[in-house]
This record gives structure tokens, sequence and C-alpha cells, in this order.
């Protein structure tokens, strides 16, 4: 069954232009991007964004921190945890030819002590009750090959992900694809977290939105957010900045407004 269930998987195909590789999956879809003189440096605009909770964590936090992607994607997130965050990594990635892909094209560091890729549905991973309260920062960019809307969004889905988050911890959702409800998404995930542990970032003009959802976390004030956004524009190149402009309160006709009982 399993061999049967991974023949299902899309295959992996790779094209570059203008010097950044991009990651498909049998469409035309981009699933990922590398710039292939900069390995580092996270190209595509969604996924810069998808790091706007280092907001929530002052930066000498980062390293040793624990750092989860659910979606290898081209590796962005991984590379930029792993090597330029120094965190402890792992990612979670149920089609090997992904990984494989990673591996081979688009730079994806050698498994170590602190960094780790696990070929497994995201799902599982996520209910594993061992891993509860060890994650730090988690980013949620689940897609199949049409990209239409995400593979794992249900209510269930986003308690397991509050769950495996330690107090303090953040995690970031990409939403997007033209049969996805952004609404009913981030009511998901609010009532995991509560209404005012939940941030959106304005869409970007592809169409992707970022939602921020924090575990006990009180976010610090004007002030300090702009230094945290300085030293992030200043130290790794990202525009954190302009995020700080981008955010606003999750806006839903009714949900809970405080999270679940531990």
């Amino acid at each position: 069954m399993a061999e049967a269930a991974a023949t299902e998987l899309p295959e992996v195909t790779i094209s570059e232009s203008a010097g950044v590789r991009y990651l498909h999956l049998g469409t035309p879809w981009v699933q990922g991007a590398m710039r292939i003189d900069e390995p580092l440096a996270i190209e595509l605009e969604y996924v810069r964004r998808m790091m706007v909770w280092m907001l929530a964590r002052d930066a000498a936090a980062f390293a040793g921190a624990h750092a989860v992607q659910l979606g290898l994607g081209a590796g962005a997130i991984t590379r930029f945890c792993s090597k330029r965050l120094k965190m402890r990594t792992t990612a979670v990635e149920l089609n090997r030819r992904v990984i494989d892909a990673c591996r081979h094209w688009f730079r994806l560091p050698a498994p170590s002590p602190g960094f780790e890729v696990l070929e497994m549905d995201a799902q599982r991973f996520v209910d594993d009750a061992r891993r509860r309260g060890t994650v730090d920062a988690l980013c949620v960019d689940l897609y199949d090959h049409e990209a239409a809307s995400p593979v794992l969004d249900s209510a269930a889905f986003y308690r397991s992900c509050y769950d495996l988050l330690a107090d303090g911890g953040t995690m970031t959702v990409n939403l997007f694809g033209h049969n996805a409800s952004f609404e009913t998404s981030t009511r998901r995930i609010a009532a995991a977290f509560g209404n005012e542990a939940v941030l959106t970032l304005q869409p970007t003009k592809e169409g992707n939105t970022i939602v921020l959802a924090m575990k006990h976390v009180t976010l610090p004030g004007r002030d300090e957010l702009a230094r945290r956004a300085e030293n992030i524009e200043t130290r790794w190149q990202l525009p954190a900045r302009k995020w700080l402009r981008m955010m606003r309160p999750v806006a839903l006709t009714a949900a809970p407004t405080q999270p679940p009982s531990a």
C-alpha cells in the first residue's frame, strides 16, 4: 500500500529563468524557488512573508530554538532557519521526489543532529503526542500539484498545530488557491489559537495570504516592534518594516475569542 501511494504522488520538474531555479509538481504552478547565486536568500515574496513570526520573538532567542516546516517546497525556509538563523530545523515532506530534488538541485543541508527531513504525512507529525510543546516556529505550506487549496486545513489539524507549539511559539500559514475559503481557514485557526492571537498580512499580488498565529505570545509595543523589524532588515535582509504595515487583526463575523484550554 505504501508503495502504491508513493506512485500516486506527482512528479517533480525543474525550470530556470533569470538566475532563479523553480520547483514544480508536474504543472506550471511554482512550488518553490531558489536564486542560484544566493541559495540562502528567500526568493519568493510570500515565503518571505511567512517569516513574519520573527517579529514575535526576540532575535537573541532564534539560535537553538526549534523550527519546523510542514511542506518542504524548494527548501527556502528550511535553509534559512538552519543556516542563517542557526535554529534546530525539521522539515516534513510526504513526497520523496521533492526531498530528492531539494538535495540535488536546491542545496538542502546534509542531515545532522540539528537538521532533519522527515518523509511522512504532516497530519501524522502534528498528531504525535511525543512532539507536543516542542516547536518554537511552525511554518505550514501544504499544497498539492494543483495548488487549489490547502491539503490540510481542518479545525483538528490547527488544534494539533497549537498543541505542537511550545509556549511562546508561533505558526505561519500560507493560504492560497481559487478553491480556498480564507474566512473558513482563518476561523479554524482562530478557534485553535483565539482571535486575539491571530493576525493576517495583506495578500501578495499572486494571491497568497499569510496568517500568523501565536501561542501565549504578547507582542511588544510599537517601538520595540520597529526595533525588531529594523534589525531583521539589517541582519537578514527581509522586508520586516513592510510586514508591520501589512499586519491586521483577524476579522471574523463570529468565532471563539479565547483559545481552548490546554
